[in-house]
């Protein structure tokens, strides 16, 4: 039990940049983290929702709300997964050979095509939110990221990492991939009992998520975190999306 505590805080320092009280990295309970990679997503969901309700409370401004909606959950993570997106999208939209695409994605200078994904995720992302803001269930708010990571986590549990990946260099027992699925589930169909029609956004962003893997990795011919973070930006995108249409 004590590994898996340490495993969750690991994470949460991890993957959150939503301050943690405790301060451990236990090299034994690092196989383990990503198990804990949607329960990261729930604390930051509720968060999201919380802030959603205070907005609504005070009657802010539908524009400021769907800012604040739309920057929350990258300041929430630090911009970790938004490094991914970035760095990701240069490497795919370069249309070289797979080795300089390789090199592309480890480079740590921003690319033309990284700034333009950007800006485009940003006014889609805010023209989304401004959307529904003002009608929607934001219950659905908390289920979002946890749908997002647990497809992160499946996706770098299932398949196979790049040379270059740090999930190369340790192993992630398979039979978890049971108990991802099994929590995917479970919070597809929370999303659904408690927020009827709106539980479908959640679909979306399972939708989203899988093509966006599947283009990246399919480009990239391996796994590895920045394409987790990549999906997972188009995953909650999408979500997003799904909500404003309905």
């Amino acid at each position: 039990m004590k590994k898996y505590l340490h495993a969750f805080v690991m994470c949460q320092s991890m993957f959150c940049a939503i301050p943690c009280p405790f301060h451990i990295w236990d090299e034994e309970a690092r196989d383990k983290m990503l198990l804990f990679l949607p329960v990261v997503g729930l604390v930051i969901g509720l968060l999201w929702y919380v802030i959603a309700l205070l907005l609504q409370m005070f009657s802010v401004p539908v524009l400021v709300c769907a800012f604040v909606l739309c920057a929350y959950p990258y300041l929430a993570t630090g911009f970790i997964h938004l490094d991914g997106f970035m760095d990701v999208t240069d490497a795919v939209k370069s249309c070289r050979d797979l080795p300089r695409r390789r090199e592309i994605l480890k480079d740590s200078h921003v690319g033309s095509f990284a700034v333009i994904g950007c800006i485009l995720l940003m006014l889609a992302q805010f023209s989304f939110f401004a959307s529904f803001v003002s009608y929607a269930d934001l219950r659905i708010l908390i289920f979002i990221p946890i749908v997002s990571r647990c497809g992160s986590a499946l996706a770098v549990t299932a398949l196979p990492p790049m040379s270059t990946s740090q999930y190369a260099k340790q192993e992630l027992p398979k039979s978890r991939i049971i108990t991802l699925l099994i929590m995917l589930c479970i919070t597809v169909g929370a999303g659904f009992l408690l927020c009827g029609k709106y539980g479908f956004c959640l679909l979306g962003g399972v939708v989203g998520y899988a093509l966006t893997l599947r283009h990246a990795y399919k480009s990239l011919q391996g796994m590895n975190g920045d394409i987790a973070g990549y999906a997972l930006t188009y995953s909650e995108l999408a979500a997003a999306a799904v909500l404003a249409i309905l």
